[in-house]
């Protein structure tokens, strides 16, 4: 669903960090969201991604919280040098690929502008009254948004700017959890790797960036069940760029296997999963892949297109 909202306010969180506030143009109520939830933002050339960091009740507002990115493609860039409030912008979603499991207790851990798709996650479970954590970082406090909404969490709640007390003590963090927990991770890449690494069994991770590819790429062929045709996928295409040039239409917004828009049904074949959206599970399930990263470890895909 694709909806023209009017950017109501704009405001400084910290270095680096803006906060846009949407709402309808007649004021009206917009979609339902949950904890974890993201939007599209339709930019002049840019599509994006950002997390929800509101409160899902009010469904007056969207609010999202954008990291100036110095080394982007210029999405962020436009966003704090030339959306004003008063412009109208196109946004997709709300679409939810990192949503808030049923657990005896949480542990979040959060990195920089990853704190935002988390936000709502804990404010939920506060309210619930379950047990949880978090421990959030940053290169600098004033580069760490949130702060001072965060302070009234008490000592639940753990600031480490990494200027005053180095990185993350990950595995201390980890072993402390203890058995029920669930982890819920989101930042730059690197800490979200080492979180995986540590392998906590019950990992929840978001990706604002795609984790490296680094696996083989050869050739195999797609079939659409739809009309039967068959479809080579050659080693330096990816299956949307063939299906697309075959003249079939498949919704995509990042290209990088981050959002989960370009989602396809897999009915037959081994799906060599690349995104950063699929839990374990459902890689190993294999009904479902994102057709803007993912291959194929069998000769043949036969997709639900």
């Amino acid at each position: 669903m694709t909806l023209e909202l009017l950017v109501d306010r704009k405001e400084k969180l910290a270095d680096g960090v803006v906060r846009l506030t949407l709402r309808a143009p007649d004021g009206g109520p917009l979609p339902s969201w949950e904890p974890g939830a993201h939007i599209d933002l339709v930019l002049p050339g840019f599509v994006r991604q950002y997390s929800l960091c509101g409160d899902p009740a009010d469904a007056s507002a969207y609010r999202v919280a954008v990291l100036r990115e110095p080394e982007g493609r210029g999405g962020s860039a436009y966003v704090h040098d030339s959306l004003r409030p008063g412009d109208r912008v196109s946004v997709d979603g709300p679409r939810n690929h990192f949503a808030l499991v049923e657990a005896e207790r949480y542990l979040f851990v959060a990195g920089g502008i990853g704190i935002t798709p988390i936000l709502p996650m804990l404010e939920s479970v506060a309210r619930s009254g379950r047990d949880w954590r978090l421990v959030y970082g940053g290169r600098t406090s004033s580069s760490m948004a949130f702060t001072a909404d965060l302070a009234g969490h008490g000592e639940r709640v753990v600031v480490r700017p990494q200027d005053e007390h180095g990185l993350l003590d990950l595995p201390a963090i980890l072993a402390a959890a203890g058995p029920g927990t669930a982890v819920y991770c989101c930042g730059p890449e690197p800490l979200l790797a080492a979180v995986e690494a540590l392998g906590p069994p019950d990992l929840h991770v978001e990706r604002f960036t795609a984790a490296p590819d680094e696996g083989p790429r050869t050739a195999f062929e797609v079939e659409l069940a739809g009309s039967g045709r068959v479809l080579p996928v050659p080693p330096d295409r990816s299956i949307l760029e063939v299906v697309e040039e075959a003249g079939v239409q498949v919704l995509s917004s990042c290209r990088e296997g981050t959002c989960g828009t370009c989602e396809t049904g897999v009915l037959g074949g081994e799906p060599d999963h690349r995104d950063s959206v699929l839990t374990a599970e459902e890689r190993l399930e294999s009904e479902v892949m994102m057709l803007c990263v993912s291959r194929a470890c069998s000769p043949r895909l036969v997709l639900d297109l």
